[in-house]
């Protein structure tokens, strides 16, 4: 028979196998989430780059068109290349570096096309312009057909009816374009010198018929010096006109028959013209190109915060070009834009992160046109010896940089670089703001406040539970504080936005008056209760005192709660929250920093309460007897010996509480504004790195760029309650071999 000594040695074994597999286990599965949380976050802090595709020769042309305009479709399957009046549809699949097969298309027969442009935005608008002054709008489409599973693509190419640039029949040199709902409007420059701005507008009649408008208006008096440079806004409502000399007119041109001069800048050195112009998405930051290579972003900023009148202020500055700009091509999808100069050199830029990403070589020499994929995915270029360059562009995540995540930017309409969380917008033009440290402030915030009152209730609470209880009254009391870490976080967030916070915006002023009444009234009882004759207090049995307290304790809660008109008038001047902005500048909002603070820290002081209480008890009876025997106080024996000896489990439940209170989710999410604001009022809300998590991920577009940075502040939280854990472990080992001896 097996003897009852070999069945414990088996199940000491037993039991020592399987706590080991459990560890390892643990310890592989926290290195498993971290591997799989560094995964997804490498790929935002990838370098982009870009493939080529062998260069495509298209037909040649008698003679050189003085203009050209190439694009292509959203797939990168049919790329176009617009010539003077011709047209040639290239299918990529099909073309090689042999000229491609369709033939060209005459669109204008009629005249010299003398100019090309093309509008901002979505889609396909080119316009030409010609040697008598006219301009004819080209409109370019993509029809996808579906035949079963294979899917074709149709271009087509239709032209509209001539435009009427100007009164005078000079050849257009150079000209911007902008098609809107209701109107058409363009800016040309003539062969004379002349830039005139023409609007075309349509309105119907109630009859079912159309009444068309033109409006001519010079803008030769409003710009002084040679115009070199055009470009409208996607709205139509605004025109940026650089000259020969380096300056930068800005025209609000919603008045078309009266145009307003805003802004006049300097945007380049002096005799150093401007060369190319063109606005971002959304129409606020302008992209300035000179012909010393220079390129720089401008935006309307505001004078001072009191005001709206904004002037155009440089906010981005990029490495310049070796030679010449000569054309800027913004992209559909972010604030991204590429640059080419007079060598042919190629570069990716984006603005809010004022990084140039990618520096292509193409080896054609000039290039006479460039074009950004609708999807930010590629781009074609025309060679001056008529040849199509293509490229594919991996650069997922443009705007992400340490810079963006860590440091302040200056995004589109702020006054300052600034520290911004916004992840989206209702508008296709908005500008991301993915600034982890409004998050990270929060989380300490809320990590601080929850601390600060959780911390001094549970340690005072446990010591003296501890020492100075009854044993039977902490029978009951160190159990009932521990249940309510059962609690579920979900329903104390509920309770304190719901129901804490409306409470406490009513009563306010009551609070204050606690904070000011409760600790003079317990320390007045206190000292009363020492002056009644000892055979008063000796009838109250040792360790019980504290119930004695808490009758009064709710008796000046009450009173203050019933008195609360009367306290706001008394310390508040009869309102607290104007009272508040007045005096300290202060904005007091329902859901805000204390009603975390309160909520968060019930929630942890059971765990540190739990904890520290354990490691005062534990202290060895024996000693605390001989301290007392020796003639110590009780209060002389905890600072001296029981705290000492006790520290390194004290240490270790803050530590716990701490983690705790960082990694908080459901609380922070329902009983505060989640507003990712940096200021340590306790009146305004925030929000922390996991409230963060738990609102945007449902949103979070799986492999996007708001997808991996939430992983990355996933991983900054495991990261930080990594090394404070670790901190706290080596303290308190430390804390433990150094006062072992008690």
């Amino acid at each position: 028979m097996v003897s009852r000594r070999q069945i414990r040695a088996i199940t000491d074994r037993l039991a020592s196998v399987t706590i080991k597999t459990g560890g390892i286990s643990i310890i592989i599965c926290i290195i498993g989430m971290c591997v799989f949380l560094v995964k997804e976050v490498l790929p935002l802090f990838q370098s982009p780059h870009a493939t080529s595709t062998e260069p495509i020769s298209l037909s040649t042309a008698d003679r050189s068109p003085p203009a050209a305009i190439v694009g292509i479709d959203e797939q990168q399957e049919v790329a176009y290349a617009l010539r003077g009046d011709s047209l040639e549809f290239i299918f990529l699949e099909e073309a090689t570096s042999s000229t491609a097969k369709p033939s060209s298309r005459g669109l204008w027969p009629d005249g010299s096309v003398t100019a090309l442009a093309r509008a901002l935005g979505k889609g396909h608008e080119l316009v030409m312009g010609t040697g008598d002054g006219r301009v004819i709008p080209v409109t370019i489409e993509f029809t996808q057909k579906f035949d079963g599973d294979e899917r074709t693509i149709s271009p087509s190419a239709t032209v509209g009816a001539p435009i009427v640039a100007a009164p005078t029949p000079y050849a257009i040199t150079k000209m911007a374009y902008q098609k809107t709902e209701s109107n058409v409007r363009i800016a040309a420059l003539l062969e004379d010198g002349h830039l005139w701005l023409t609007t075309s507008e349509t309105r119907s009649r109630p009859d079912g018929t159309a009444d068309a408008s033109i409006i001519q208006t010079d803008l030769t008096s409003i710009i002084p010096g040679r115009v070199t440079a055009l470009t409208i806004g996607s709205r139509a409502e605004i025109l940026a006109v650089g000259t020969d000399e380096g300056h930068v007119y800005h025209l609000d041109i919603r008045e078309p028959a009266q145009p307003i001069l805003q802004d006049s800048t300097q945007a380049s050195e002096r005799g150093q013209a401007v060369t190319a112009l063109a606005y971002l998405m959304g129409d606020r930051s302008l992209v300035v190109g000179s012909a010393s290579g220079q390129i720089t972003v401008w935006m309307p900023v505001r004078e001072h915060s009191k005001t709206n009148t904004t002037h155009m202020k440089l906010i981005h500055r990029f490495i310049s070009h070796p030679t010449a700009v000569t054309d800027i091509t913004i992209s559909q999808r972010d604030k991204g834009f590429i640059t080419t100069d007079s060598t042919g050199e190629i570069r990716l830029h984006h603005s809010t992160s004022e990084q140039t990403l990618l520096v292509l070589t193409p080896q054609q020499g000039a290039l006479r046109n460039t074009y950004f994929s609708p999807k930010a995915d590629g781009l074609v270029s025309l060679s001056e010896n008529n040849r199509l360059i293509r490229y594919g562009v991996q650069n997922p995540h443009p705007e992400i940089t340490w810079g963006t995540l860590f440091s302040p930017v200056w995004y589109e309409g702020y006054d300052r670089p600034e520290f911004v969380w916004q992840s989206s917008s209702g508008s296709d033009d908005f500008e991301p703001k993915f600034s982890l440290t409004p998050l990270i402030f929060g989380t300490i915030k809320g990590t601080f406040y929850a601390v600060l009152l959780a911390v001094p209730l549970a340690v005072c609470a446990a010591i003296y539970t501890a020492m100075f209880m009854h044993p039977n009254l902490r029978a009951k009391i160190k159990p009932t504080i521990e249940i309510m870490a059962a609690l579920p976080t979900v329903v104390l967030g509920f309770l304190a936005g719901l129901w804490l916070a409306p409470v406490l915006e009513r009563n306010f002023p009551a609070m204050t008056a606690i904070l000011i009444l409760l600790p003079l009234v317990i320390a007045v009882s206190a000292g009363l209760y020492h002056l009644l004759p000892a055979s008063l207090r000796h009838r109250v049995r040792p360790g019980v005192e504290a119930l004695l307290i808490m009758p009064i304790i709710v008796t000046v809660v009450w009173f203050c709660l019933e008195t609360n008109a009367w306290w706001e008038s008394f310390l508040f001047n009869g309102s607290y929250k104007p009272w508040l902005e007045a005096h300290l500048g202060l904005n007091y909002d329902q859901r805000n920093a204390i009603v975390v603070g309160m909520a968060m820290g019930f929630a942890i002081i059971p765990i540190i309460y739990s904890i520290s209480e354990e490691s005062l008890s534990n202290v060895p009876k024996n000693l605390i007897a001989g301290s007392l025997a020796l003639g110590a106080t009780r209060w002389q024996t905890l600072a001296h010996l029981v705290l000492i000896s006790a520290s390194p489990g004290i240490f270790s439940a803050l530590m716990i509480g701490l983690g705790r209170a960082i990694g908080e989710t459901m609380i922070v999410l329902m009983a505060t504004g989640n507003t990712p604001i940096m200021d340590w009022s306790l009146f305004n809300g925030f929000r922390t790195l996991s409230a963060n998590i738990a609102v945007e991920i449902p949103e979070a577009p799986h492999g996007g760029t708001l997808y991996r940075t939430l992983f990355l502040a996933g991983l900054l939280l495991f990261v930080a309650t990594f090394l404070i854990n670790t901190v706290a472990e080596l303290v308190r080992q430390r804390l433990r071999q150094k006062y072992s001896q008690f």
